[in-house]
Formats: C-alpha cells, structure tokens, sequence
C-alpha cells in the first residue's frame, strides 16, 4: 500500500481482507470497484494501491452509513471540499464519493462510491444511456463480489492516467468478446475517439 498524502490529511488505505470483513455487516448489495476489481479478474497482484474503493447503490445509503457508525465519515459533495457525513443525512444527487477513517486523527481507510440505480437496473452516473442489469454488473470472488472489469475499465477510461493504462492492459487479454463489445459500445458513446476503442478491436482479431 502507499501512502498518499491529500489536503484533508494522509491516506493508507486498509487492506483489503479488512474492509470486506466490515461490509460482509451490511444487509444490502455492495462489491469490490477501483483497481482491485481489474486486479482480482486479472487473478494477481501487479501494482501498489493507494486506496480501497467499495462501491454500493444510492438506494442503500443509510444502511452503509449507520454500519459505520463510530468511524469518521466525510463526503466529497461539492468539488475539492469534504465535509462530515451525520449518521441518518440523506446525501444530495451529486455525492458519490465518501471518504472513511476510523478517527479524524488517523488516515483515510476506504472510499465508498454510491452507484445510480433504477428498480434492478445500474445506470452509469457519467452517461445515463449505459444501463446494465444489477444481477450482470459484478462477479463472485471468494464470497464477495467485485465489479466486472468492462464496467471498471468505462469508469477509468475517463482519466487515463498511468495507473488505469495499466489497468486496462493487464485485463484486455483476459476480457470475453462481449465484455470487449460491451466496452467499446460504452465508449462509442461517451468518447467514440477513445484511444483504448482500436486496442478492444485488434484484440478481437487477435492482432
């Protein structure tokens, strides 16, 4: 794990065994996002990790928020800002982010990322156009669940930095013909010059 420094104090992140301890307490879907969701399909470790993403739908807020009662909460809902997040506060549409510690003295631990649903549907916060059923959005891993790296990998198309370059290069070989299709339909619509799009194509080909 690295440790990263922020101004709203330092990071290091828990490990992963941890936090999927804690949330196996909460009676509602959750799974494994970020980087450890590429690096689970992928089946090893090949880079460090700065933070430990866990993402949920919306609907199921206040059961994650009063799991957590007795950490330190805050969310990012309103750009660079964070304030605390009060057990039982409904949070506003444009929060998604939130940022865990289990004291205001100590690090950062986890970030939690609340996902958009409709009935059994997610819908992609960036676009509502993608849809994807719930019940298809993830896949088992040692009795939790973690987001199928097509979905990951549309959310980390956004910034390209080197972390996610590397992300998406560990995982192509290993993506089925439709997780590359879904991936790049997803991409056509929200960045139909996307640089990964041609890489999806030529690994379909097999060049």
């Amino acid at each position: 794990m690295m440790r990263i420094e922020t101004p709203w104090g330092p990071w290091d992140a828990a490990p992963l065994g941890e936090i999927v301890a804690l949330m196996r307490g909460l009676a509602a879907p959750w799974w494994v996002a970020g980087g450890y969701a590429i690096e689970l399909a992928v089946g090893h470790s090949y880079r460090d990790h700065g933070d430990v993403d866990i993402a949920l739908p919306r609907r199921d807020q206040l059961a994650v928020r009063r799991l957590l009662n007795g950490w330190d909460v805050h969310v990012a809902a309103v750009a660079q800002t964070l304030r605390p997040w009060a057990l039982d506060a409904v949070l506003p549409e444009q929060a998604h982010d939130i940022w865990v510690r289990e004291h205001p003295e100590g690090p950062w631990r986890f970030q939690l990322m609340l996902d958009e649903t409709d009935g059994e549907e997610w819908i992609y916060r960036r676009d509502p156009r993608i849809r994807r059923p719930l019940a298809g959005l993830t896949v088992e891993e040692d009795g939790f669940r973690r987001l199928a790296p097509e979905v990951q990998l549309l959310y980390k198309s956004k910034g390209l930095r080197p972390k996610d370059e590397t992300d998406f290069e560990m995982v192509l070989p290993l993506l089925s013909d439709g997780q590359r299709r879904w991936l790049d339909e997803a991409l056509e619509m929200t960045h139909s010059t996307h640089p990964w799009r041609e890489r999806l194509r030529q690994e379909s080909q097999g060049f």
